[in-house]
C-alpha cells in the first residue's frame, strides 16, 4: 500500500536500518518473512521504506531480527527538545516524535498526531512496565486486555506495558495524544535472533 505523508519520513528512515541488520546477521529476505508471518514481497517494500508497518508487525521483525524497537529512534542529543525528534514504531496514518534523550533511564515520552482511523493497526505489547498516555487533543479509542477506553481531550490512563493494547483515533479530524514509557525501551537487551537454525 502506498505511503501517506505521515508513514514516508518514519519509514524511510526505519527501513534501511532493518535492511541493514539483515544483511549484518545473513538473514535473507524469505527467511526474515516467514518468521515474520508475511510475505517476501512486504520485507522488500518495507526495507526501501515504500509501505507501511503496523506496530506489532514491525516488533516481530525486530524480533527476527534480534533487535530492540528502542534501537531504530534517533534520540534528541540537546537539553531542550525543539518540537521532538521524529520517530516511527509502527502503525497507520500517524506521525510520531521522541522528546526524551536516550541517557534518560527512567521514563520515555513521545507524542503522536494521529489522523481520522490512525492508529496502531493491531494489538501489542512492550518491553516496559508501565504505560501513561493524555489525550492532548481530539479523542484516543484505547483497547488494553479487552478493556475498551474511550478518552477525551484532557482524558489520561495508565495500564502495564506487558497487556496486549490496540489503539486508534475514532473521530474524523486530527487528534494528538502523548504517552509515556516506563521505564524507556531498551536500546540493546538479550534479545536473540528467532530461528537462527536456518537463514537461508
Amino acid at each position: 500500500m502506498p505511503l501517506s505523508d505521515e508513514n514516508r519520513a518514519g519509514m524511510e528512515d526505519v527501513g534501511p536500518k532493518l535492511r541493514s541488520t539483515r544483511v549484518a546477521q545473513g538473514f535473507s529476505v524469505t527467511f526474515v518473512a516467514e518468521q515474520a508471518g508475511v510475505t517476501k514481497g512486504f520485507i522488500s517494500l518495507a526495507e526501501r521504506g515504500k509501505t507501511r508497518v503496523s506496530v506489532p508487525v514491525l516488533l516481530r521483525i525486530c524480533e527476527v531480527l534480534g533487535i530492540t524497537i528502542g534501537s531504530l529512534f534517533t534520540y534528541p542529543d540537546e537539553p531542550i527538545v525543539h518540537g521532538g525528534i521524529p520517530l516511527y514504531m509502527g502503525g497507520v496514518d500517524l506521525q510520531e516524535y521522541l522528546l526524551t534523550p536516550h541517557d534518560e533511564k527512567w521514563v520515555q515520552v513521545m507524542r503522536t498526531t494521529m489522523q481520522p482511523g490512525g492508529g496502531s493497526d493491531g494489538a501489542y505489547t512492550l518491553d516496559a512496565e508501565s504505560i501513561f498516555v493524555v489525550v492532548l487533543q481530539g479523542q484516543l479509542s484505547l483497547d488494553v486486555g479487552g478493556d475498551i477506553r474511550i478518552l477525551d481531550t484532557g482524558d489520561s490512563t495508565t495500564f502495564s506495558a506487558r497487556t496486549p493494547h490496540n489503539w486508534f483515533n475514532p473521530l474524523d479530524s486530527e487528534s494528538q495524544v502523548m504517552w509515556v514509557i516506563s521505564p524507556p525501551l531498551p536500546l540493546v537487551g538479550d534479545v536473540k535472533p528467532v530461528g537462527n537454525r536456518d537463514r537461508g
